[in-house]
């Protein structure tokens, strides 16, 4: 992912330098190393508070455009939750709105030109699933005891089938926190690579026209993936969540 151009090849950028991970201070990166993860990282979780917290502070009854944004936020979770969840699972909707938010700030906190997008790292979505996947398992066996594992059992099927089909549920289950943390770091690697390589060829006279248009384009898409991709992520937690509560279903 270096400079290519002294190779011969012509290339003077690479698409996949902008997921790079560098330190902020001095050039060796060690498990306490303060990187542009961290830091762009703690904006996310800075938009949260600001949000959230400052931003309701008043709780006017006419609302200011934070509050409002705050409110639409909070009805729109809350409403998931409930209707895909269920009822018994509102209890769990503070952490379900701070995962939601946390991504969906860091999805558009990404889209600043020179910025670093935290949720196109493996390392980063593999910890939010694995949390999704520990709590939901956690859950599942406090709430159902052993009756938990129902959720392996498909008492729909024939009998014969059923040891078959349980081994794959099996298999599906363990494969959900991969699957959860690929899908949302695949989706917004890609639209930024693919920004980065439209921004190579604007520099290009011929093209430079047909390239501000299609990083335009990109660059709208994007804005709809972040949201989107915050969305999935949240509503497959709420899927989960419903699994653990109600294996039987």
């Amino acid at each position: 992912m270096a400079t290519e151009a002294e190779s011969g090849t012509g290339l003077v950028f690479h698409p996949m330098d902008q997921f790079i991970v560098k330190p902020l201070f001095g050039d060796v990166i060690h498990w306490y190393t303060p990187t542009n993860v961290t830091l762009w990282m703690g904006l996310a979780a800075l938009c949260v508070i600001a949000l959230m917290v400052f931003g309701t502070t008043g709780r006017a009854t006419i609302p200011s455009r934070i509050q409002s944004v705050a409110e639409l936020a909070y009805g729109f979770i809350y409403k998931m939750v409930e209707d895909v969840a269920g009822k018994d699972a509102v209890k769990f909707f503070p952490y379900v709105m701070t995962l939601f938010l946390f991504i969906v700030f860091s999805n558009f906190l990404g889209l600043i030109p020179m910025s670093f997008t935290t949720t196109s790292h493996f390392a980063v979505t593999i910890v939010l699933a694995l949390l999704v996947f520990l709590t939901v398992t956690i859950v599942g066996f406090i709430k159902n005891g052993v009756h938990f594992l129902e959720l392996f059992w498909v008492t729909s099927a024939p009998l014969a089938l059923r040891p078959v089909l349980a081994i794959i549920e099996l298999v599906s289950y363990f494969v959900r926190p991969v699957s959860h943390s690929i899908r949302l770091a695949g989706n917004v690697m890609a639209g930024h690579a693919v920004i980065k390589v439209f921004a190579g060829f604007a520099a290009l006279a011929v093209v430079s026209p047909v390239s501000i248009l299609a990083i335009t384009a990109m660059y709208g898409i994007e804005v709809l993936v972040a949201f989107i991709q915050a969305y999935v992520f949240t509503i497959l937690t709420c899927v989960y969540l419903k699994d653990a509560l109600h294996p039987g279903h």
